[in-house]
């Protein structure tokens, strides 16, 4: 397989594209969508945003120390690329894209969009200022999730609400399920010999075919050695 060398840069793909909500503390709100994010520990759990300084809703988040990763879907594909291309300055992306302020269950500031979901709470525990993006460490406070995607053992089925990535400049929706967590090494069960009706009573016929057959080959050895016997005693 032949290969290039390209200069160093971020090939990491797919990604989540995300929308990020989020307020400054005088209640000015505001969305903006990001690819650059993901889990950096489970227990505690945390979470991290990279956002370039310039982007209208930095100052917020680090204002307020707040901001809800909200997750995507087919349905908000067209508010998620709007959100991502638009700047808060100039519009109001919430009346834009209909979107639906709702209450964050842990934070101050912040609001959840409605329609996502899944929303992810976040509170700001540092900022690493990296180079063109600076990097929000962030403790998830909360997680609130769309009840309507609950099933009757109360399992909550994400991979049914529409889950979109990006990858490479493009909006992708999620494939086909190739397996679950651990399937590479999970045993498989061995499939279960079936009886067969009758085999014993087959095996006893044979047998018994076999030993019927032994006592006339042996009859007929001592037939032969009596008419052997009688053809002597007439020659004389």
């Amino acid at each position: 397989m032949a290969k290039q060398t390209w200069k160093p840069g971020n090939m990491i793909y797919p990604l989540p594209a995300v929308m990020v909500s989020t307020a400054d503390k005088e209640g000015n709100s505001n969305i903006l969508t990001i690819a650059w994010t993901g889990t950096v520990c489970t227990n505690p759990p945390m979470a991290y945003i990279s956002v370039r300084p310039e982007r209208y809703s930095y100052h917020m988040i680090k204002e307020s120390g707040e901001f809800v990763i909200n997750l995507t879907t087919k349905k908000l594909s067209h508010a998620t690329d709007y959100c991502g291309v638009r700047s808060g300055r100039d519009v109001d992306k919430w009346k834009e894209c209909r979107l639906t302020k709702g209450s964050a269950s842990s934070l101050e500031y912040a609001p959840v969009i409605e329609e996502a979901p899944v929303n992810i709470e976040c509170k700001v525990k540092s900022i690493q200022e990296l180079g063109s993006h600076h990097m929000f460490l962030a403790e998830v406070t909360a997680v609130q999730v769309d009840e309507s995607y609950m099933d009757d053992k109360g399992k909550f089925d994400l991979n049914s609400t529409g889950l979109i990535a990006y990858s490479h400049g493009e909006y992708l929706d999620l494939g086909n399920k190739l397996g679950t967590f651990g399937y590479s090494v999970r045993k498989k069960q061995a499939p279960r010999r079936q009886k067969k009706a009758g085999c014993k009573k087959a095996d006893a016929k044979d047998a018994g075919g076999k030993k019927a057959n032994g006592k006339n080959a042996v009859s007929r050895k001592a037939a032969g050695k009596k008419r052997t016997t009688a053809r002597r005693k007439a020659d004389r």
